[in-house]
This record gives C-alpha cells, structure tokens and sequence, in this order.
C-alpha cells in the first residue's frame, strides 16, 4: 500500500475510486466501504482513501479530550490488509475546513485525484460547515463526471455501527462489545519498559506496556484476558490496566502476566490484543489477598483458553 502525508503528493495517471472519512477503529462499517472500493473499482482504477489527522473534532470544536481506537500506524496496517491500494492521511486544519464543498471537489476530487468514482456513506456530509451531502455530491458527479455509489445504513449494518459505540464499550469496559463491532480484537501497541517489578515479589512478573500516542483509547481499568504475537509465537496472559491500589499507586499503569512463558521484553514494540475482560480492579487488604486472587485470575484465563 502507498501511503502519503499530504493531498498535493498524491498524482495518478489512472482515475481513481475514492472514499473519505476519519475511520477511525476500520471497524465491520468501514469495512463495508473498503471492499466496495476495492471490489467493485474497474481493473483500469486505483483505489483510495482520503483520511485525516488530527481527527476534525480536535480541530473545529477543540476537543483535546477525544481519544481514539487507532494509532496513525495501526490505522494505516488495516487498512492495508483490507487490500486497500493508496491512503492519504491529510493535516486537518482550520484552513481545510474552510474549503466549500465545490473547492473541494473541483481541487481536490477532481483536479488532484482524477476521481473516476467516489464511494460514500450514507450520512456523509462534507465541505464547509458540514453543508453539502449525498445529494450535492451527485450533482457534483454529473458536473465534473465521475461517479458518485450511496451505500445505504441497512448495507452497512442493520445496527449502526460506529466509532463513538465502540469508544463507549470500551469506556465501560464491555470488550466484548467493542470487539463484536470491531470485527477484531481490541488492541494496543506499544513499547515494553521497566516497571515497579511488584509482580516478581508476589510470583506474577509483568511486562509494563508504555503508549507514546497520548490520543490512544485506553479501556476501563481491570483485568483482562489477552494474547499476543511473540517471535513468531501467540502467548496468552492477563492483563491489568489501573493504578495498582493495593500498593497506593496514582499513575495507570497498563502490565500484562504472560502465561508459560519467560523471556526478556524490555525495549520491544509489542501488540496485545484484549480477548475477554475478568473484572474491575481492586484494592486489596493485602500483599497475599492480591497473591490469591491473581491466582484465581490465572484459572479464570487458563480456563477461557480452553475453552477457546
């Protein structure tokens, strides 16, 4: 897949099919459009997607407290093994968000892309101040020639999916939910750094999982079961996202137990995915009452393998 940071170094010679959004979390909707675009685009046609960073929210209403279900990178591996050919991740700013629909079809759409034919949702409203919709697009298409394709909400599910639903499963903490919405696992990607190393004291050593993207959803605190991809090898765990009560901590702290398994992982980029979630974190009278219980967590995990 080619990626690009910036409309202006996206050319093609060949027309284009084209859809837009933020997708964030490439959940089972988006992945509805995505295998339009890349079905149904005639064998002369490129494929691409036309997204944005920062998320539009954090720039029109200045919402710095949104977080989202996806990384830039974690965004860009979905799309790509949806089969997707071009991605384009364009700087939202105050001054694209002043375009007119017609600018940004006639520069953008046409002049830049070559569209051959869009692919659209079907609430999808676009241009300054979110003025032009489905119907402005169509119009556009006869104006400009290109093709304009409604996919309806019945197509993309009877419930409408969405990342604000997933956001919220995962605020409260419902992995279940949000994973049924996602078409996959729920999962966060980042570095493996030293710790407190409390666990090693009480038998349960933990890999402590540090995110730099400050804008990554962190599910509800509590235990969860999770497994991840080690050279080449899935190894299961449980995992605690939370401020270690017990042990007075203030800062959450996102650590995970690996079953059967004993290598060094400090320093590597590591993914784990969140299967199942066991229970809320607690605050325990002691040392050996939280020994006694990760004990009762480990069954708990050893037994949801099983039965998986």
């Amino acid at each position: 897949m080619n990626i690009f940071t910036t409309i202006k170094d996206f050319k093609s010679d060949r027309p284009t099919t084209v859809t837009l959004g933020t997708f964030d979390g490439v959940h089972l909707g988006h992945k509805k459009i995505i295998e339009r675009l890349t079905k149904f685009s005639p064998s002369e046609n490129t494929s691409l997607v036309l997204t944005f960073f920062p998320h539009p929210r954090m720039v029109l209403q200045g919402d710095s407290e949104l977080k989202l279900l996806n990384t830039i990178d974690e965004k860009a591996a979905l799309l790509e093994k949806a089969g997707l050919e071009n991605l384009i991740i364009h700087p939202f700013d105050q001054s694209f968000s002043e375009l007119t629909a017609e600018e940004f079809v006639k520069n953008i759409l046409v002049d830049q892309f070559n569209i051959g034919k869009i692919i659209i949702g079907h609430d999808h409203r676009f241009g300054k101040n979110r003025s032009a919709d489905i119907h402005d697009l169509t119009a556009f298409g006869k104006k400009y020639h290109f093709d304009v394709e409604q996919i309806s909400a019945q197509e993309i599910d009877e419930v409408s999916i969405s990342s604000t639903k997933i956001r919220n499963a995962l605020h409260d903490g419902n992995i279940a939910l949000a994973n049924e919405y996602l078409g996959y696992s729920y999962f966060l990607t980042g570095t493996i750094v030293k710790g407190k190393q409390l666990g090693r004291t009480i038998g349960f050593p933990t890999a402590n999982l540090k995110i730099d993207q400050n804008y990554k959803l962190i599910p509800k605190n509590g235990v969860y079961i999770v497994k991840s991809s080690i050279d080449g090898k899935i190894v299961y765990g449980m995992m605690n996202i939370g401020t270690n009560p017990t042990v007075n901590g203030q800062t959450q702290t996102i650590e995970t137990n690996f079953l059967d398994f004993d290598a060094d992982l400090y320093d590597k980029n590591l993914t784990v995915e969140l299967l199942h979630r066991i229970r809320s974190e607690e605050k325990f009278e002691s040392l050996d009452a939280l020994k006694n219980q990760l004990a009762q967590d480990k069954q708990t995990t050893q037994n949801y393998i099983s039965a998986e």
